[in-house]
């Protein structure tokens, strides 16, 4: 894990020594090999090499870690590369350094700029994804929806108009329906059959308070009193007044009587009943 924190911290720093002067294909590698400069391995052949004041011929004839010039395009950049000589014809790359107007650094490999890409491409995404999210809105009478920032504005803008409110929307119907098919399922209703032979059960009917006879009685004599004051015509012994029918049979109905019937009676005592004049005449 050390080799790969300082592997990536090289990625990210550089190095420059402004005592040099300008630099050339001769003196590039002596610059690079400086004690301050953090790139350079001091245990490479190039170390044994320069230490033994041997050419760079010889380090084709060594075997290990070397550093040699692959590129250069004078005055500004110069490519050296780091690799692992196995023979006098066999290397294998390990990595590659750039200097650009004297300033070191390490190129990247192919693995770093692929995950950096992604990288990259994983954090603008995320950032699109939580934007969006920050224009998402929820209501439970209107489900999802989208409120933009310029919206707003133009909202805001726009003449006020009136607008009809609907008794429901669509999502809250289906949301009903679908409330009412589950509580039916949990709970579904109990209808009861008789079976044959059975008795039916017996339904209680709430009796209604009957209108008491005196209130009719009394009803019967307003309309008399604002008669004119005259002799009033006694009917013969045998003969019965409609009023005395009537009272006999309103107190002679049976309890069991249905509130409309005990109405027609009314009604057709009402009707049957003479006018004042009548009696008084």
């Amino acid at each position: 894990m050390a080799s790969v924190d300082l592997r990536d911290n090289l990625l990210g720093i550089s190095w420059v020594d402004s005592g040099w002067p300008i630099l050339n294909p001769g003196n590039v590698l002596d610059y690079f090999s400086e004690r301050s400069n953090p790139f350079y391995d001091r245990t490479c052949n190039n170390e044994v090499v320069k230490m033994q004041r041997l050419s760079l011929d010889h380090l084709k004839q060594m075997v290990g870690v070397e550093y040699t010039l692959h590129y250069a395009q004078e005055p500004i950049l110069y490519i050296i590369r780091k690799q692992q000589r196995q023979s006098p014809n066999q290397v294998i790359p390990l990595s590659d350094y750039y200097i650009i107007a004297g300033v070191v650094y390490q190129a990247p490999d192919l693995g770093s700029v692929i995950g950096s890409r992604v990288l990259s491409a994983i954090h603008g995404i995320q950032s699109a994804f939580d934007e969006a999210m920050s224009y998402c809105r929820y209501h439970s009478s209107k489900g999802y929806w989208w409120h933009f920032k310029d919206q707003e504005e133009r909202e805001k803008t726009k003449p006020k108009s009136k607008k009809k409110e609907e008794p429901s929307s669509l999502f809250q119907r289906q949301r009903v329906d679908t409330l009412l098919l589950d509580l039916r399922q949990k709970f579904p209703p109990t209808f009861y059959q008789p079976k044959p032979g059975e008795k039916p059960i017996p339904v209680e009917v709430k009796k209604e308070p009957e209108p008491p006879v005196e209130s009719v009685k009394q009803e019967e004599r307003e309309p008399a009193a604002k008669a004119p004051p005259h002799p009033a015509r006694q009917a013969p012994p045998g003969e019965t007044s409609a009023a005395a029918v009537m009272t006999r049979y309103l107190t002679g109905l049976p309890d069991q009587m249905q509130t409309r019937e005990r109405t027609f009676a009314l009604c057709l005592y009402r009707l049957c009943s003479p006018p004042a004049w009548w009696l008084a005449g």
